[in-house]
């Protein structure tokens, strides 16, 4: 087909078309440069966030929440809500950030660029040895995606003016000890109470619900009662762990990997040595003569039979090592400079001492103090370690070729999985009815679940890519039976409704019964009896903490938010508990601990006041700011 559209396309008429269409594509693709196109993802103050920015920023928090949750973070970035606030979050962030800047503009806050220098020069991340390190500075950056020097200085002038003005904001919070001893008598503060619960369970007999209030709730809850979109799919999986089943092993496989990686069976030789050193500063010859008299000295006094230990210690200038004799604990090719690397790799012997050595540093005098050979395992020792490690590697081979066969044969035959199964020798298998999350495994993934419910799966019939879902595991699927999002009919749902109904009247119910008690309650009559008569009685409580764990979280807090008691007024409520019940809450007596002061109460306040000033800042800025947002949509990379 190929060559009869390359014959077409030689004749006049033809090449006549193709000008045509490739200047009506040079017309377009000049006037998409000149018209320019707002991308922006919000406007402040006149000053727009680009889609480039917020990209940016969008990708940076997603790698920290990653990078902090892990797999939870998996879980929620496959839910489109949470998704669509998280995008938000980000936008908010852009737009904060942007007041910053414009306020710190418009107070005149600057960063000099001796200053920036004097920063950049002291940070420990660019430094070696306690030095800046240019090299290392440009590394790094370039790391950081700031492939222009000036790029980070930019980066770094905008991130230190922000920080001037956050600083000047939050360094002026403080707490006042009186507050530090309140919030600590408020900490340790505990109550004496009671409470008596009434559960709504025995309010249901007799009640009585109708049709009419079924079909209301049927009505204003149609979204409880959802059949939520659902897939099954019919699919093939390749498995490392089933393919390894079938691989077979043989002793030449494992002599032949033996050998291909010797290397690494192999201890290499190590040498432990000691040094003099005698340095001289560098360029200057008077001073590198006399050092090497010196050096020529210490030599002699070697060759005389007197101890390189004490010799080192007495004589070296590098005190480091002289103060243990010179030792420099076993060395490594590269780490010393390459003189000194082949002197000291050259010794032969235990106790051997080189002539004087040159580098940078001075004249060395090196001296081999230990001495271990190299060692190679022989494959008797590694063979049983190999036949798993070759046995891997096969079965990783082979599930690579069979992933490359099914991802190729499932694209060319893509209206059916029988070719493909056929061509890696393995079944098709039917899933169990999938939804958007909550499947098993592994159609938890999200891989696998965004190709169930993609365009190619679900519309057009056709067989998915090749999923990667792990490095041991792919697949490839194509659909079976799709189900619709659907209300379920009413007649399915009437006794669930019903439950809730009759719940939801005997909630009401207790509810009404408690406050009436209540008033009795608060008017200073007994209670007991028609405690008695709801199956209720009073419990005690004594010095109960503010986060009680042997209570019910609603007791304690709504015992914690009552008034003290007075002897002329009952401090009492009543709460509704979790599970649907009903408890009537009295404060009895409050006791208040004295505390001593809490250096880390201290520190969390003023914490808390400064973060509280900075946001009561932003978001006065926000009040007289012009702001316009934009819908921001996942970005493409992800």
């Amino acid at each position: 087909m190929l060559e009869n559209i390359r014959e077409s396309s030689q004749g006049l008429t033809a090449k006549i078309i193709l000008g045509l269409i490739i200047l009506t594509f040079a017309v377009a693709g000049i006037g998409s440069y000149t018209n320019s196109v707002d991308t922006s993802v919000a406007t402040v103050n006149g000053e727009k966030i680009s889609q480039q920015a917020f990209n940016k920023a969008y990708q940076a928090q997603r790698g920290r929440m990653a990078q902090q949750f892990g797999e939870m973070f998996d879980t929620l970035s496959s839910d489109s809500n949470y998704m669509a606030n998280f995008r938000q979050g980000v936008l908010d962030n852009l737009i904060n950030e942007k007041l910053i800047d414009q306020s710190a503009n418009s107070l005149a806050i600057r960063v000099s660029d001796k200053r920036l220098k004097q920063t950049i020069r002291t940070m420990t991340e660019f430094q070696v040895d306690g030095t800046f390190d240019n090299n290392r500075y440009l590394a790094i950056i370039n790391q950081a995606g700031f492939f222009q020097s000036s790029d980070f200085r930019d980066y770094l002038r905008v991130e230190m003016t922000r920080r001037q003005l956050s600083q000047a904001l939050v360094a002026t919070e403080f707490n006042l000890p009186y507050q530090e001893k309140l919030q600590l008598s408020l900490q340790n503060q505990t109550r004496d109470i009671r409470f008596a619960t009434i559960a709504a369970k025995q309010f249901e007999s007799d009640l009585e619900i109708s049709e009419e209030e079924i079909k209301a709730y049927y009505l204003a809850n149609q979204n409880r009662f959802e059949n939520k979109e659902q897939v099954k799919v019919n699919y093939i999986s390749l498995n490392v762990n089933d393919i390894a089943k079938d691989i077979n092993v043989t002793d030449e496989d494992i002599a032949n990997y033996y050998q291909e990686n010797v290397a690494s069976f192999t201890k290499a030789e190590q040498r432990r040595v000691a040094h003099i050193l005698i340095e001289f500063s560098e360029g200057d010859s008077d001073s590198e003569a006399t050092a090497k008299i010196q050096a020529e000295a210490v030599l002699a006094r070697l060759a005389q039979g007197e101890d390189f230990a004490v010799l080192a210690k007495e004589l070296s200038n590098d005190t480091f090592s002289g103060e243990n004799g010179g030792d420099l604990d076993f060395l490594e090719v590269g780490v010393m400079e390459s003189s000194f690397d082949e002197a000291a790799f050259a010794l032969k012997n235990v106790g051997d001492t080189t002539e004087l050595v040159k580098t940078s540093f001075g004249y060395h005098l090196i001296k081999l103090t230990e001495l271990k050979a190299e060692v190679i395992q022989s494959l008797a020792e590694v063979q049983d370690e190999l036949r798993v490690t070759v046995s891997n590697n096969k079965a990783q081979e082979a599930f690579y070729e069979q992933s490359q066969k099914l991802a190729q044969v499932s694209f060319e035959y893509p209206d059916s999985l029988e070719d493909a199964a056929n061509e890696v020798d393995a079944k098709i298998e039917t899933s169990a009815w999938l939804s958007r999350e909550g499947n098993p495994v592994p159609f938890d993934n999200a891989k696998i679940v965004d190709a169930a419910f993609s365009e190619l799966v679900l519309q057009e019939s056709l067989n998915s890519d090749l999923i990667e879902v792990n490095d041991e595991v792919a697949l490839v699927l194509r659909l079976d039976t799709y189900q619709e999002a659907n209300v379920k009919p009413i007649a399915e749902v009437e006794a669930q409704i019903k439950t809730v109904l009759v719940a939801q009247k005997a909630t009401q119910k207790a509810q009404d019964t408690v406050e009436a008690l209540l008033v009795q309650f608060k008017a200073g009559n007994d209670i007991t009896e028609q405690l008695a008569k709801l199956d209720a009685s009073f419990t005690d409580k004594a010095a109960v903490a503010r986060y009680s764990s042997d209570l019910d979280q609603s007791i304690s807090r709504e015992a914690f938010v009552l008034p003290h008691p007075e002897d002329n007024a009952v401090s009492a409520s009543s709460v509704a508990l979790s599970n649907g019940d009903l408890a009537l809450v009295e404060v009895q007596a409050v006791q208040v601990k004295d505390v001593t002061a809490n250096p880390q109460i201290a520190q969390q306040q003023t914490s808390q006041l400064a973060q509280s000033a900075y946001k009561s800042y932003v978001d006065s800025l926000k009040v007289d700011a012009e702001i316009t947002r934009k819908a921001v949509a996942e970005p493409a990379s992800y």
